[in-house]
């Protein structure tokens, strides 16, 4: 037999060989360095350091370092098992660093951003002074370059040797990401294994974009100070990356071989953001058009019944199905930063016509697994906050928003009662009308109740011809008027909720054909509608669009005069100025 693996591993130099920390595998250094220091045996995500960090990350030479002799004094003059400054000495000596993170400027995928990196190297990568101050530094730098900033986050919390002066570096860096929020600049914040105290609660959880590597774990307290304070065991991949994501604190779990090309979409999306441009509007009427191809003859009306059927239908597609056929290059976004991800809603980053948008639909499902995972498209109130969420990251970074909405109605649940389903909807509302970035909704399928309208505040309001929109559902009408939900048909026909009846009452801008058999025929119509309302809107300068989303909203409805039904005044105070 041949030499067994300790006499070869004994008669290499010390540290070629190491055993992975969770499957115990004997990796060599330089097959652990081609799997980019992953386990080629478990996939087990080993720790990276700064500058193999940076050189994973960033297109290759394009990174230039700033302020890299910043150094941490002895405010305190800390002293435990040793003097602090002989902690100090002993980190610059292990890492050849001044201190626990890297700033700089480089390129992802040819995007100039600012980047700062932490090293838990260098104790543990703990916030003292100079890590808090090149992480506002690279806020700083990003806004005065006009570029997106990164943070990649490794570490154990606060650096305690600085006392209160490190805890102020929680507010210091957050107050910096604020000054990019509301300048409008993007911030993608990357979370590597781990993450947490002062770090996982200021800047690291603040990201525009928030990305877990796969093996993160994160959190405000360790485990083992949790475990202690409650005294219950906790539960298996507690604070794991995949628990972030379930619980909607992170939008992204990608592996450390897909970070860079992830990255390199976000920060793509985010260069488009900013020069996308369009051209002027010109005046809307309130009756709808037709799309080309529309079949408007009296025998192509289907009764309201069979309208409800078709907008119910099965095989009708979801709005994943949806959107792979009208945008490109999406990016799913997760989470509402609060409590969890309600996966009856689907939103992120996209393309029309290569012009960025953020989009956001309620996500029925292909069969009854997927239907039930997804809570039948019916959102609770984590949904409407990540609807809310990505509303405001578009209107952030200056981009269109666009809406698919097909849902029975939202969850109306003791769960969701809980969570104050009302307020999230209200909410919800509020917000949309007062965007600051055009909006253009469609009605892909079943616009139920307030639920739907959550999404279906726009400056334009679409719908595909074997839509419906109804303030209640036929058979939540029949119960309560009728008192027998079997008069659902009679219910539905009452409630004028078909396409044709949305049109001729001003609810809707325009009706989509749906050739039949043709799904993705279907989708090019809706594309070509929403990207040619989406450059018109483009053009109208912000003031403008709030006032006429206003006048829009304010003129829905019809009123009593003397003794008659009339439409509101068009002489009303808010209906004057100019028409988008």
């Amino acid at each position: 037999m041949g030499a067994s693996t300790l006499d070869l591993i004994n008669g290499l130099p010390d540290g070629d060989w190491r055993p992975c920390p969770r499957c115990a595998a004997l990796l060599h250094r330089d097959r652990l360095a081609r799997a980019l220091h992953t386990c080629p045996e478990c996939g087990h995500h080993l720790p990276l350091r700064a500058d193999d960090r940076i050189a994973l990350l960033v297109d290759p030479d394009s990174f230039v370092e700033h302020d890299a002799d910043l150094a941490a004094a002895d405010p305190l003059e800390f002293t435990d098992r040793m003097p602090y400054p002989q902690r100090l000495a002993r980190a610059r000596a292990k890492t050849g660093r001044a201190d626990g993170a890297v700033l700089g400027l480089a390129t992802i995928g040819g995007h100039r951003v600012a980047l700062v990196v932490l090293d838990f190297a260098f104790l543990g990568g703990s916030m003292g002074s100079v890590v808090g101050e090149k992480v506002a530094r690279a806020a700083e730098t990003a806004l005065d370059h006009g570029v997106p900033l990164v943070a990649v986050s490794a570490s154990g919390g606060a650096r305690m040797q600085e006392g209160v002066l490190s805890l102020l570096q929680m507010a210091k860096t957050a107050a910096a990401i604020r000054l990019l929020r509301d300048a409008g600049v993007p911030y993608v914040s990357v979370l590597t294994d781990p993450v947490y105290g002062g770090v996982a609660a200021s800047f690291a959880s603040l990201g525009d974009v928030i990305i877990a590597e796969e093996g993160t774990r994160a959190g405000f307290a360790g485990p083992r100070v949790i475990e202690q304070t409650i005294r219950q065991p906790l539960p298996a991949g507690f604070q794991t990356a995949r628990f972030l994501h379930e619980h909607g604190h992170v939008d992204l779990v990608v592996r450390r071989a897909e970070l860079r090309g992830v990255l390199a979409r976000v920060i793509g999306f985010c260069a488009a953001a900013g020069t996308s441009a369009g051209s002027p509007i010109g005046v809307a009427g309130r009756r709808p058009s037709r799309g080309p191809g529309h079949d408007d003859r009296p025998e192509r009306s289907v009764d309201a019944w069979t309208a409800v059927g078709r907008a119910r239908a099965t095989d009708r597609p979801t709005v994943r199905q949806q959107i792979d056929r009208i945008f490109g290059d999406f990016v799913e976004l997760h989470g509402d930063r609060w409590e969890r991800d309600d996966s009856a809603i689907v939103g992120g980053l996209a393309r029309l016509d290569g012009a960025p948008v953020v989009v956001v639909g309620h996500a029925k499902g292909r069969d009854t697994k997927e239907n039930v995972a997804n809570n039948f498209g019916m959102p609770h109130p984590a949904g409407y906050r990540k609807v809310m969420r990505l509303f405001e990251l578009a209107q952030r970074w200056g981009v269109p928003v666009v809406t698919l909405v097909d849902t029975p109605g939202a969850y109306p649940g003791l769960a969701a009662e809980e969570g104050n389903q009302s307020g999230a909807i209200a909410e919800t509302l509020a917000l949309a009308a007062g965007l600051r970035t055009p909006v253009v909704a469609v009605i892909t399928g079943e616009g139920g109740s307030g639920g739907a309208l959550a999404l279906a505040v726009a400056d334009r309001l679409l719908i595909q011809e074997n839509g419906v929109f109804s303030v209640i559902s036929p058979e939540g009408c029949a119960a309560i008027l009728f008192g027998d939900a079997g008069q659902a048909p009679v219910a539905a026909r009452a409630l004028r909720l078909r396409a044709e009846d949305l049109g001729r009452l001003g609810v809707v801008d325009e009706i989509l054909p749906e050739p039949p058999g043709d799904p993705d025929r279907a989708a090019g119509l809706v594309a070509e509608a929403v990207g040619r309302l989406l450059r018109q809107l483009a053009g109208v300068p912000v003031e403008e669009l709030l006032a006429a989303r206003y006048r829009r909203l304010r003129g829905y409805g019809v009123l009593a005069q003397d003794g008659a039904a009339a439409a509101l005044p068009a002489t009303a105070p808010w209906k004057e100025g100019a028409h988008v």
